[in-house]
């Protein structure tokens, strides 16, 4: 059986068409509440005069693009190795998330540079309508619900891809917060609490967006998998009968899957077709057990120590 026939034979539950709908589902569930959300969120905010509601309402458009960077990102990864891409195309799910980074960052920035113009002319602040403090609790409460259900959804099928947007939500979430602390202090006389509640949540936004900027950045560049896992595989290589250790593992990240290589040490005694089927062995109890994609063996031989 050659590689591209092992990687199919091994898909994973990763790769299931279960995991696909549950992602689109999710989703698309977030496009709904992100367009309802922004559009209540700016005309509430402009007919109110928060500018905190409005910063909120435009980091919820942010979100509404991140969704369909996801839908994009999740269209492509599934696709199955090719002549043009030997390993599949699940490092989409990387730059998806590398691209959310950096909207998010650049939202942050825009939302920041917003509120010291403000901060900096304080006698133009108004006083806010109590409808967007109304608005501002409702948006909090929708956030978290939306968070919840991604984020649950994220666990189940495994994708980190759907983490991060989770944990978007989750950012909107704590930033609505802000959002009805500053506009309920704008209410009681103090003007400057909204935009200083704009500012905070744009240095929210920045500081998560670099975070998930950075960490995609870092699996493009063949960041290798976590300790544990390694430390899994290594232990599945093992347990397979007829390896005798093994050195030289290496690992690396291909959106939530994982290319690995590694030196067997098998008996030197025994047949090249012997020797091929234990290297084969273990390969095949990697993939299956493990969110292998491909693990690539190289057999050294060596003579087994007397007991």
């Amino acid at each position: 059986m050659n590689n591209l026939q092992d990687m199919a034979e091994l898909d994973s539950e990763e790769n299931t068409p279960e995991r696909e709908a549950a992602t689109k589902r999710s989703t698309w569930v977030s496009v709904v509440v992100n367009l309802g959300l922004t559009i209540t969120q700016v005309i509430a905010g402009v007919v109110a005069g928060s500018q905190a509601l409005i910063a909120d309402g435009i980091h919820s458009l942010s979100d509404l693009v991140a969704d369909f960077v996801v839908l994009l990102a999740v269209h492509h990864s599934k696709k199955q190795a090719d002549e043009d891409h030997h390993y599949g195309h699940q490092r989409y799910e990387n730059a998806a998330s590398l691209v959310l980074g950096g909207l998010l960052l650049a939202v942050g920035v825009g939302m920041i540079w917003s509120a010291v113009h403000k901060l900096q002319a304080p006698e133009s602040i108004p006083t806010v309508h109590l409808m967007a403090l109304w608005v501002a609790l409702g948006a909090l409460v929708v956030k978290e619900t939306l968070f919840r259900y991604m984020l649950a959804v994220a666990e189940r099928v495994r994708s980190s891809m759907l983490v991060a947007n989770a944990w978007h939500a989750r950012s909107d979430a704590a930033s609505s917060l802000v959002v009805a602390i500053g506009i309920g202090g704008n209410l009681l006389g103090f003007a400057l609490l909204d935009p200083i509640a704009a500012l905070i949540v744009g240095f929210m936004v920045g500081k998560m967006g670099w975070e998930f900027f950075w960490d995609a950045l870092h699996d493009l560049m063949d960041r290798a998998a976590t300790e544990e896992q390694v430390e899994g595989i290594a232990a599945e290589i093992l347990a397979t009968p007829g390896v005798l250790g093994m050195h030289e593992l290496k690992t690396r990240k291909a959106g939530d899957m994982i290319l690995a290589d590694v030196h067997l040490e098998i008996d030197g005694s025994i047949t090249v077709a012997e020797g091929h089927d234990i290297a084969r062995q273990a390969k095949l109890n990697v993939m299956a057990r493990h969110p292998v994609l491909y693990l690539m063996t190289h057999v050294d031989p060596v003579t087994p120590k007397a007991n």
